[in-house]
């Protein structure tokens, strides 16, 4: 095997900057991964790609690592005293590697890690824009057979995040859905929606396009333009109000629709990271006895079952996967999902795998 590899590393200045790095060696408890497929989400290009954001003295801040928090690959060399995880299994990289110690950690959400050793792959240590990634054995999912490596990448953050939105919604084969915002989050909640067998699901987006590719995918049964009539015509659709409703867009007006778009008793929750809301508490929310609930990300816990899950449905993630591109066109690829333009974005070191 080579000694050294192809990394993406983000300047902070809408740019990408590939460099030749050492290939790591894996330590104790720690195992060296193929990285077979890579994610870009929202975060990164909120954060990092455009701006650096954050704060090293809390740990938030970007590191000047390889980019990429959604890493997906096999396994090609463990190191000592790895218990679980063999050569040749496949696996997906829960994207922050806590402490392991603090109660967050000990029910699976990593992501809440309260300690000043938490590090975010693709952030505080190196992600999976590069060929190989040196992972903590506790940090990995195997990944199921009949799932594809962009599946998996999609799984370690995207997905995971819509779908602990869909298990705190509570979504069942007797809820009507709405889903704000049809980004990449957004189009898997109406995914997993669905699996959970929502009866009806409607989706709103500014964007044209991301509404005809939710269409397309078939994963809502309605689409609305986020506009004025959008309230009264989710109203009408729902004869009320749906009973659940998901916000992935982050946008001040997109969290309000969700909210008023909801029916008496129902839950809202919101996914879409950044920003504020404003609304009557007693109106909005009090009188009409519903439920607001914020989540980040999920658990290991929960990432393991929605790849369980997903396999029971026969549902891939990956067919909102609109474009790949190989580690060489990093670039190109960070240039595109800044555009917003598109579905899923993922690099693939190799070009497309099984």
């Amino acid at each position: 095997m080579a000694t050294t590899m192809l990394g993406a590393f983000l300047p902070g200045n809408a740019t990408v900057d590939m460099r030749e790095i050492a290939i790591p060696e894996p330590g104790i408890g720690q195992v060296l991964l193929k990285v077979k497929a890579s994610g870009i989400c929202g975060s990164d290009i909120h954060y990092i790609y455009h701006e650096h954001k954050g704060d090293k003295t809390k740990g938030t801040a970007y590191l000047d690592v390889v980019a990429g928090h959604e890493p997906c690959g096999q396994v090609v060399k463990c190191g000592p005293g790895t218990r679980h995880f063999t050569e040749g299994d496949r696996a997906v990289v829960y994207h922050i590697s806590g402490c392991g110690f603090c109660r967050n950690c000990r029910k699976g959400f990593q992501i809440s890690c309260t300690s000043p050793k938490r590090q975010a792959y693709g952030w505080q240590r190196d992600g999976g824009h590069a060929e190989y990634l040196l992972a903590d054995e506790k940090d990995l999912i195997a990944l199921p057979d009949s799932l594809s490596y962009a599946d998996g990448s999609f799984i370690s953050c995207g997905v995971g995040t819509a779908y602990e939105g869909v298990l705190r919604a509570r979504i069942s084969g007797s809820d009507t859905v709405l889903i704000v915002g049809l980004g990449p989050v957004g189009l898997a909640a109406a995914l997993l929606a669905k699996g959970k067998g929502a009866r009806k699901v409607i989706g709103v987006d500014v964007q044209a396009e991301r509404r005809q590719e939710a269409e397309k995918l078939g994963l809502v049964d309605h689409t609305l333009g986020a506009d004025g009539d959008a309230l009264a015509k989710v109203r009408e659709l729902t004869q009320g109000g749906a009973t659940r409703t998901i916000d992935c867009s982050g946008n001040p007006n997109g969290r309000l629709l969700a909210l008023q778009g909801s029916a008496e008793w129902g839950r809202t929750v919101f996914l879409g990271e950044t920003g504020h809301v404003q609304f009557q508490v007693s109106d909005d929310l009090m009188h009409k006895q519903r439920t607001l609930i914020g989540s980040w990300v999920t658990s290991l816990s929960n990432m393991e079952q929605c790849c369980d899950d997903l396999v029971a449905w026969g549902q891939h993630p990956d067919k909102i996967v609109t474009h790949r591109f190989t580690l060489d066109e990093a670039p190109a690829a960070y240039a595109l999902m800044a555009e917003g333009k598109c579905g899923k974005v993922i690099v693939e070191p190799d070009g497309p795998q099984s």
